[in-house]
């Protein structure tokens, strides 16, 4: 399983670093590829040359050494797995503030790669309230956390704190890529909604909002990686989202109208439906086709509706047909998320609150999730990322999937 695949392993300061000298040896006997960084305090700890030597690969430590330069960004995209092990609680703090002074914290930063991290620290440290806090916020970016272990630790203390050993470690990863593969949605069609859409007055001006499309494209993303078939309807959204869109069937649309037929048109063929767009409610009655010229009197705009396009599939879906919506809302958020749930015949309703954090545009969200059979799932502020993961744990677990 782990033939070819990259890894990149972080060391930090910590007396467990001489377990990875082992884990180097296991990984590339199982065919990996790994690269070693180092912080300047994990050489009090264990030699470089010696985990060169096993990896055969040099190991990084210093941004710059001589003439040469460790390009961070090129081996924060190259990985398909960064393991920092062991997770010092200094690196920790610094991961989980976003402070970068050194290699390993520029290349954690610029990693575009999985995170999993295997903290190493004596057993009132990992106690600690403001340690517990770091490792909370690891978990929110949607990072993997290995819990240390009980047992016997290097200040003679027998607690909480020790590193998974190297053998743990390895079937951690091992698993990590076996569901990273995608199995769970394999064979299933995914229908994405993403991004705002622009309602036209004239060829200049338009009726919009702030919609980034971010969480609709984690969706897509990670509906991909688990297997699945998956159209993305994508409004205008940043062009970023759109450089990295191999498998996924991309349908650019601008208008709710736009939206509303290319729904139509893919979702009959559609095993699940995930509508994240921030669709426009309301368009022009009339568009100008030349550009409206400022005069000296108020203009007066008269709207129409839009065709609600998640109760338009609620109202075609069939039983063996999954449709998810979202809800953002600012009063009354419980309320008016269930009678969005029934009204359209969803069966999940995702609902995200501006009283409780939530902005277009942002990089992460918190959610709860309702569902057609009485289930409400609350979690913390996450990274979309995370909460996509999230999100499709929970059509895959509460087992309203197609057979």
């Amino acid at each position: 399983m782990l033939e070819g695949k990259k890894i990149a392993i972080g060391i930090s300061g910590s007396i467990a670093a001489y377990k990875i000298v082992h884990l180097v040896r296991l990984l590339v006997k199982e065919k990996a590829v790994v690269k070693v960084i180092m912080t300047p305090a994990a050489r009090d700890f264990v030699a470089p040359l010696t985990l060169s030597t096993l990896s055969k690969n040099e190991v990084l430590i210093d941004i710059a050494s001589g003439n040469t330069w460790a390009n961070h960004v090129e081996l924060g995209r190259w990985a398909d797995l960064l393991l920092i092990a062991p997770l010092s609680c200094n690196t920790l703090a610094k991961m989980a503030y976003g402070h970068c002074d050194n290699l390993l914290l520029s290349v954690y930063l610029s990693a575009t790669c999985p995170v999993m991290v295997s903290p190493a620290m004596d057993d009132d440290m990992w106690r600690h309230p403001a340690t517990q806090k770091n490792i909370e916020a690891l978990k929110a970016f949607g990072h993997t956390v290995l819990t240390p272990r009980y047992g016997e630790l290097a200040s003679g203390l027998i607690g909480e704190g020790r590193m998974e050993e190297p053998e743990a470690i390895l079937e951690a990863i091992d698993a990590f890529f076996k569901q990273a593969s995608g199995t769970d949605l394999k064979g299933k069609k995914v229908l994405v909604t993403a991004g705002p859409t622009q309602e036209a007055l004239d060829p200049v001006r338009f009726i919009g909002n702030h919609s980034s499309g971010k969480m609709g494209y984690a969706l897509a993303k990670e509906c991909l990686r688990r297997g699945a078939a998956v159209v993305l309807v994508l409004g205008p959204a940043p062009a970023v989202l759109q450089q990295d869109l191999s498998g996924i069937t991309l349908v650019n649309v601008v208008s709710a109208e736009e939206m509303y037929q290319a729904c139509m048109d893919h979702f009959p063929s559609a095993d699940i439906a995930l509508m994240a767009a921030a669709v426009a409610d309301y368009r022009p009655a009339t568009v100008s086709d030349t550009k409206i010229k400022k005069q000296d009197s108020d203009l007066a705009l008269t709207l129409v509706k839009t065709r609600d396009i998640l109760a338009s599939l609620g109202a075609v879906k069939t039983g063996n047909q999954v449709l998810l919506g979202f809800a953002l809302e600012t009063n009354n958020e419980e309320v008016h998320a269930l009678e969005k749930l029934h009204k359209k015949n969803a069966d999940y309703i995702v609902l995200n609150s501006l009283n409780d954090g939530a902005a277009f545009g942002a990089d992460t969200n918190k959610i709860t999730i309702y569902s057609k059979t009485g289930e409400k799932t609350s979690f913390t502020s996450k990274s979309k990322t995370a909460v996509a993961q999230d999100i499709i744990d929970t059509i895959v677990k509460t087992g309203i999937t197609t057979t």
